[in-house]
């Protein structure tokens, strides 16, 4: 049992870099890869270049709430660390029907579905992993990535890991916000930052892949700060 025990924390402790491959495969034989990589201790993203359009620029279009400055960043962090991705996909339609596979160490899952939904699962984690300091709280769920998550599991998932957040705020002596109070307040926030990146990419091309993956997570948002208010009656009824 020792040995097991032992071989589970070599593996749960391994510093290799966490990686989450996502391949498009289109009916008429075309391809598309883009890798995902995060720092296994920080669980911080890897940028693959060093693009630096000037829609990324801090200033253009800089969230409301964005504690950043420009004189220590000139560069928006999350805009940087998108420049590839949309660079790669500017190209595509939003419903464009694909295969779209996620393959990550521990499991494969493939979908059939459109370009939308799989840059949509590829930005989210890439914006949780950027150092926004706005997206930070979105951590987590990014290190334990569910790919094409349905409405209800981003629900239930963001909240879970708002609350398993307040339990360790609450250990360390801070204040904990148990009841929920403040869950509305962080994700307003997060519908400005995909507010900004919608602004900063609109104009990168005429097609709309991009721009629909962040409407996408935006409506996620929306939602959640919808079911908050409604007390979460559609959670509420699995817990009888």
């Amino acid at each position: 049992m020792s040995q097991l025990i032992t071989l589970f924390l070599y593996f749960s402790m391994s510093n290799e870099d966490i990686t989450y491959n996502y391949c498009f495969d289109f009916p008429d034989g075309g391809k598309k890869r883009f890798l995902v990589r995060i720092d296994s201790e920080t669980f911080v993203y890897r940028s693959p270049n060093s693009l630096s359009p000037a829609w990324a620029e801090l200033e253009n279009h800089q969230c409301p709430s964005c504690t950043l400055s420009s004189k220590d960043n000139e560069l928006c962090p999350i805009a940087a660390n998108i420049a590839d991705l949309v660079v790669n996909f500017k190209g595509l339609e939003s419903f464009k029907p694909c295969t779209v596979t996620c393959i990550t160490v521990d499991r494969t899952c493939i979908k059939e579905t459109t370009v939308q939904e799989g840059l949509a699962s590829i930005k989210g984690i890439i914006m949780a992993t950027s150092g926004c300091p706005i997206m930070n709280i979105l951590k987590p769920l990014a290190r334990f990535h569910l790919p094409f998550a349905t409405v209800d599991e981003a629900m239930f998932r963001s909240i879970s890991a708002y609350l398993l957040r307040q339990h360790f705020n609450n250990c360390a002596g801070k204040q904990a916000d148990f009841d929920l109070r403040h869950i509305s307040d962080h994700y307003d926030r997060i519908q400005e930052v995909n507010d900004s990146m919608l602004k900063r990419i609109r104009k990168t091309s005429n097609l709309d892949a991009d721009k629909n993956a962040l409407i996408i997570l935006n409506s996620l948002a929306q939602i959640l700060i919808m079911e908050i208010e409604d007390s979460l009656e559609s959670i509420k009824k699995l817990f009888p």
